[in-house]
């Protein structure tokens, strides 16, 4: 999650995730235990779901191996550790996340950001994550999104993190963002609605800096319409590559592409991106990506609270 560049290696300080802070609480652990009760009586998530839920689906090769439609009342405990702190993430941001802003509803994961006063912040939002629960090394992984207005102000994003996070720190796990949106050239360009990327990050820092690789794309439609739209990430031996829409649009060429086969540097991409990663999901308010750090010029969130919808995740590998 960070400002965009497109170069390989830049000083780390212009980019989201610096400092990136897991050391999060996971909210209401008794209600976590007795949900994993009552989930494992539910039927399994990964059974396809109705016919708007078909996602890119099991082409090239690709298997469906987990799935989450979302279709019940309440958050899969055993999937999803739902995030709680005001730590900025690393990126100066300026809510909390609270775990009431974490809900399931209608089909759908559903984040929201409010204006309220909330532990010193001034916004409450929604963030979690797979850590240690759902985690893969390579395949397709993709994600249905209804997305907010973020002039001016949010930071929707839908990204990846090394599931040795915890052993390892940031940014040697690796980060693969799929989804951001919001970014300060977006709003400085009044393309905001249509402005969005993708990025990579990996390796430690050296001289003050460390090597990841951001692009950026101006869509040719825009992505906050009210409308659903399809994220997905193909990740092999080879390569990580993007695409938009790709159950619409399947032979559209990537939004982003990047070798990860190299291994002979240490900063080289093929150290850090064949292993297990987790999935994360989430709406920030303001920070260094969309360069606003006043409560005050924060203009997507009146006093309506606004929020950010996830039809479904799914993952597909090759057997």
């Amino acid at each position: 999650m960070k400002k965009l560049l497109s170069f390989l290696f830049a000083v780390a300080v212009l980019y989201g995730c610096e400092g990136i802070d897991f050391n999060f609480n996971v909210a209401n652990k008794d209600e976590e235990e007795d949900q994993k009760q009552e989930d494992q009586q539910k039927p399994n998530t990964t059974v396809p779901g109705s016919e708007d839920q078909n996602g890119s689906g099991e082409t090239g090769g690709y298997t469906l191996v987990w799935a989450d439609y979302f279709d019940g009342t309440s958050l899969d405990n055993i999937s999803w550790n739902i995030e709680v702190n005001g730590n900025g993430g690393g990126n100066n941001e300026l809510q909390y996340y609270a775990a009431e802003n974490v809900t399931v509803a209608d089909g759908c994961l559903i984040l929201t950001a409010k204006r309220e006063e909330s532990h010193g912040k001034h916004f409450t939002s929604g963030r979690l994550n797979t850590q240690g629960k759902r985690f893969f090394t390579h395949g397709k992984i993709e994600s249905s999104i209804r997305l907010p207005k973020t002039a001016d102000g949010l930071w929707p994003a839908f990204w990846m993190l090394g599931n040795d996070f915890s052993d390892v720190g940031w940014p040697r796990c690796g980060e693969i963002d799929i989804l951001e949106m919001g970014n300060s050239n977006g709003i400085k360009y009044g393309t905001q609605e249509k402005y969005f990327n993708g990025a990579c990050h990996w390796g430690f820092y050296k001289n003050g800096a460390y090597p990841n690789y951001a692009k950026s794309t101006v869509n040719s439609y825009s992505l906050q319409d009210g409308e659903f739209h399809l994220f997905t990430l193909v990740w092999d031996e080879s390569s990580i590559k993007m695409y938009l829409d790709m159950d619409k649009h399947p032979t559209e060429l990537p939004y982003y592409e990047m070798g990860i086969n190299e291994t002979e540097d240490e900063w080289a991409t093929g150290r850090y991106f064949h292993h297990d990663f987790f999935i994360v999901y989430d709406l920030a308010v303001g920070g260094n990506f969309p360069g606003i750090w006043d409560a005050a010029k924060i203009t997507a969130i009146g006093d309506a609270p606004v929020s950010m919808y996830i039809d479904y995740v799914k993952v597909y590998q090759k057997q």
